[in-house]
């Protein structure tokens, strides 16, 4: 039987919605299933493709693709991230293999005879873009402010979460491929960005989000009142951080728990290694770093010696941004969390002893926008000696200098669809122009500019890629690798025994293989379709009668717009389809077929 050849992508991603829901359009269902065949170089190679951070990813992307994935719909989605640190494990920079698998993932690199390229940001979303023009042939240049390169994964991240190690070897192999970068290297003062201009043929901003928002409520000024970014920014620098006995953190995001955890681990940190003590007055210095994310300060309070962890969050349970496993993991490290309570002042008279807060009665109007709604006569102060506020981050481009570059709402960069700033040189990514997102979303947005930049400067040719066109495949005879894959349930991944969380070691542990198959086998495999020749079938109805979940049915051909030429039709509904078999080697014509689709080299 032969198949159309599908003209690009789109198709492929349409019935792959955890492929489309990935911002760089990772195949996940590939590497999960050949995890589950047991071809595990192979899901890496598949993983690492559109990512040059798949170790990174592996233990601290938001996953997207799992909120997108049709296994949630039945019970729950597939452990897509904790699967790509299982193969990351084995073949990624961390392993044995070291950096072997990684560059096999981009191919040949070529000569550096492409213009020159000037990257600001070394986190991920600059190092993305660098790893790509580099790949174009473009000379490519990365400045930073900080001592290292990172970004927000070693600035903002806690370490019990992303160890160092490892990124520093994932970097390491970006800048193998023969880029250049200078750390210590603040623009505005060590070089301005006009004359970055004058060197390079074009420039890329992706600097982050570097300033924690303040709150106007009373007290927000008083000694102990910290930002969750000036707070981790510290504790990843190593700066000691007297919090007291009592912390209260103000904040229904990631960073707000990150934080607390992060503190937890500092005490055993600075017992054997006694470090300077942050002040208060140094945010100036702090607010030029970026961090992302907002649960992090309550379990990094927590382990610094902290008795007593609040989270004050507006929203209810259901509303807050943070990712359950954050909050699930606060909750069993003693970190108590109370929702729809918002900060009404900060008591004390030159040092914080509590915060008073007021009941919530909405968070949101009745048109989805951020308007919250305060009970008035509700207030309650909670003793703290620390007072942690994790509400939010705005950009700081005082680098620019005297650029006339155009700014959102928010001050960041404004770009267009290719990233491309009101200078025509300038390109602008990440946080800077869209607000703090996501570390994929970084990623993403630096392979997006490089593209762009690349067209721009040598005549709209494209930057070399695979992946632009479907084919589809009969398979005859389909089965499962495993018969009970839909009964399978979640299996969770290991963590470490609460006992033995002392210090920055990782908290996650991860799959051992025979988890990690297992949990492979749960994917549905959405790049593997049922299609219908309706040339040979007789409408038997046996299909309907063996499918478990009522996917396939015989309709009235007018009900569905079929037109008068026939009186009956059938029916798949794929969005509930587990692709079990059972409907093709049931059909007696073999009018049902499963087809199998891929992306193809041009």
């Amino acid at each position: 039987m032969n198949h159309p050849v599908v003209p690009d992508a789109q198709w492929l991603w349409d019935n792959e919605p955890c492929r489309a829901a990935c911002p760089v359009h990772t195949d996940a269902g590939g590497y999960v299933t050949a995890i589950a065949e047991g071809r595990f170089r192979d899901a890496y190679v598949l993983a690492r493709g559109p990512n040059p951070f798949p170790s990174v990813c592996g233990r601290i992307c938001a996953a997207p693709c799992e909120t997108a994935c049709r296994r949630g719909c039945i019970d729950a989605p597939v452990s897509i991230r904790a699967l790509k640190r299982f193969v990351t494990e084995r073949f990624g920079v961390e392993s044995f293999a070291g950096a072997e698998a990684w560059h096999e993932g981009h191919g040949p690199v070529p000569a550096a005879t492409g213009p020159s390229v000037g990257i600001i940001g070394g986190g991920p979303g600059g190092l993305a873009a660098a790893h790509d023009l580099r790949l174009a042939g473009h000379r490519v240049t990365v400045y930073e402010a900080e001592a290292r390169l990172g970004g927000m994964m070693v600035l903002g991240i806690p370490e019990y979460r992303l160890p160092r190690p490892l990124i520093e070897r994932e970097i390491e192999a970006i800048l193998e491929l023969g880029i250049e970068a200078h750390v210590n290297c603040r623009i505005g003062i060590d070089v301005t960005f006009a004359e970055l201009l004058e060197q390079h043929a074009a420039v890329f901003v992706c600097v982050g989000t570097a300033r924690g928002r303040d709150l106007d409520i009373p007290g927000h000024d008083l000694d102990g009142v910290f930002t969750a970014v000036e707070f981790l920014l510290n504790i990843n620098r190593g700066y000691r951080v007297d919090l007291g006995e009592r912390v209260v953190v103000v904040g229904g995001g990631n960073v707000a728990f990150d934080a607390a955890r992060t503190a937890l681990r500092a005490a055993a940190y600075d017992e054997a290694a006694p470090t300077p003590t942050m002040l208060a007055s140094n945010t100036a210095d702090v607010a030029r770093r970026g961090l992302t994310t907002t649960l992090d300060a309550a379990r990094a309070a927590l382990r610094a010696g902290v008795k007593e962890v609040t989270v004050i969050a507006l929203e209810s349970f259901e509303e807050m941004p943070a990712a359950f496993e954050e909050v699930e993991e606060a909750e069993r490290e003693g970190i108590r969390i109370l929702y729809r309570h918002g900060p009404h002042r900060v008591v004390g008279d030159t040092r914080v002893t509590g915060l008073e807060t007021v009941d919530v009665v909405s968070v949101f109007d009745s048109s989805g926008r951020f308007s919250p709604v305060f009970a008035e006569g509700t207030q309650e102060v909670i003793p703290a000696d620390t007072v942690i506020l994790a509400v939010g981050q705005a950009p700081d481009v005082t680098f620019l200098g005297e650029s006339e570059l155009d700014r959102t709402r928010f001050g960041g960069i404004a770009v267009d669809a290719d990233l491309r700033s009101s200078d025509p040189r300038v390109w602008a990514g990440g946080d800077v122009a869209f607000g703090p997102r996501n570390l994929i979303d970084a990623i993403a947005d630096g392979r997006r500019a490089a593209a762009s930049i690349h067209t721009a400067l040598l005549g709209n040719k494209p930057v070399p890629a695979t992946g632009v066109r479907v084919e589809l495949t009969a398979k005859p005879g389909f089965r499962r690798l495993a018969t009970d894959y839909d009964a399978v349930a979640r299996i969770p991944v290991p963590n470490m025994p609460q006992d033995r969380r002392i210090g920055f070691a990782e908290v996650e542990t991860g799959y051992d293989e025979g988890h990690a198959v297992l949990e492979g086998q749960r994917c549905l495999r959405c790049f593997d379709n049922i299609m219908l020749r309706p040339e040979l079938c007789i409408l038997c109805g046996l299909c309907v009668d063996v499918c478990p979940f009522d996917c396939i049915s015989i309709v009235r051909a007018d009900n569905i717009g079929a037109g008068t030429s026939l009186q009956s039709a059938l029916v798949i509904d794929e969005t509930l389809c587990i692709r079990c078999g059972l409907c093709i080697n049931r059909c007696p014509p073999t009018a049902l077929v499963m087809v199998h689709a891929q992306e193809v080299s041009t």
